[in-house]
């Protein structure tokens, strides 16, 4: 999420009434969760085991629990809890606003159901089908010819929770998604609006029935994903990939262009492209048959 304009360390430190350490002149221009992250941009980071990866990464300051070591040309806030403060800053500058009535940008020739909720920000291209109980969230960008089936929900709150002794406390989600042109989405589908992002969904892309996309995704263009996927957040899939019926591939990883994942395959790890993968966790496909032709054999060497 970016920001109006750019913020300096002490205006974000009179935000979080804390203190930092580090670069007192770095320029402020955004928020992003830590597998989007760009220079400018706050992240935060709340266990030992993953300082290293935040101060290395290209925020340009970092909300953290403990005073470290600063990397030249970047600034830390200390924080008792630097998930709180990154929502605190979230909730700062884009607040919760519950549905309320909205004006969407609508073009020409678009068809839209009149049981279909939008929320604020929304636009939507020309020659788009919007089908009956369609729910779009706000910050939702809609591109030409798109087709979206009845039941589908864009732009839900992301699934990004952090665990305490009694409950579950939820990430704010301030981003959006992005759908472009060309892209169809069957019924029931539900994309998650990214947490400080955007979930994109690229030109092409074609959607079946009861698909789950998470927050901060990103979808290359033309591929095609069957029914019932499950895709986490933080995914990033190349162009042309083909997902058949109910994979389900983990957050944070990358799938590379023309992939082919069979279906009920379960994705644990970054692919390259080109592959046609199957199984749990998802392997090369010749790498499956040769495997499951040895246990078949079981039975036979067994009796011996």
């Amino acid at each position: 999420m970016k920001f109006d304009r750019p913020y300096t360390l002490a205006e974000i430190c009179d935000i979080l009434n804390a203190k930092a350490l580090g670069d007192k002149d770095v320029s402020i221009l955004g928020i992003n969760e830590i597998h989007r992250v760009e220079k400018g941009d706050i992240a935060f980071v709340d266990h030992p085991k993953y300082y290293e990866k935040a101060l290395q990464s290209a925020a340009s300051v970092i909300l953290i629990n403990q005073e470290v070591d600063v990397p030249e040309g970047k600034a830390i806030v200390i924080c008792e809890e630097p998930f709180d403060s990154f929502n605190t800053i979230l909730n700062y500058f884009n607040p919760y606003q519950f549905f309320a009535p909205s004006n969407p940008t609508i073009g020409k020739n678009t068809q839209i159901h009149p049981s279909v909720v939008m929320g604020r920000n929304v636009k939507i291209g020309s020659n788009c089908l919007i089908m009956p109980q369609v729910c779009i969230y706000d910050d939702v960008e809609i591109g030409d010819n798109v087709i979206i089936q009845a039941g589908t929900v864009i732009g839900s709150f992301g699934f990004y929770y952090k665990n305490r002794p009694t409950h579950f406390d939820r990430l704010q989600s301030a981003g959006k998604v992005i759908i472009e042109n060309n892209v169809e989405i069957g019924a029931l589908c539900t994309i998650d609006k990214g947490v400080t992002a955007e979930t994109l969904i690229g030109a092409g892309t074609k959607i079946d029935n009861q698909v789950q996309i998470g927050h901060d995704t990103i979808i290359g263009e033309k591929c095609l994903i069957a029914a019932s996927c499950g895709i986490a957040g933080c995914v990033t899939i190349g162009n042309e990939v083909t997902l058949w019926g109910q994979v389900g591939i983990t957050s944070g990883i990358s799938i590379g262009d023309k992939a082919v994942i069979s279906a009920k395959s379960g994705v644990s790890k970054s692919l390259e492209g080109g592959v046609t993968y199957a199984g749990t966790p998802a392997e090369d496909l010749r790498s499956k048959y040769k495997e499951l032709a040895l246990l078949r054999r079981l039975p036979e060497l067994f009796k011996k």
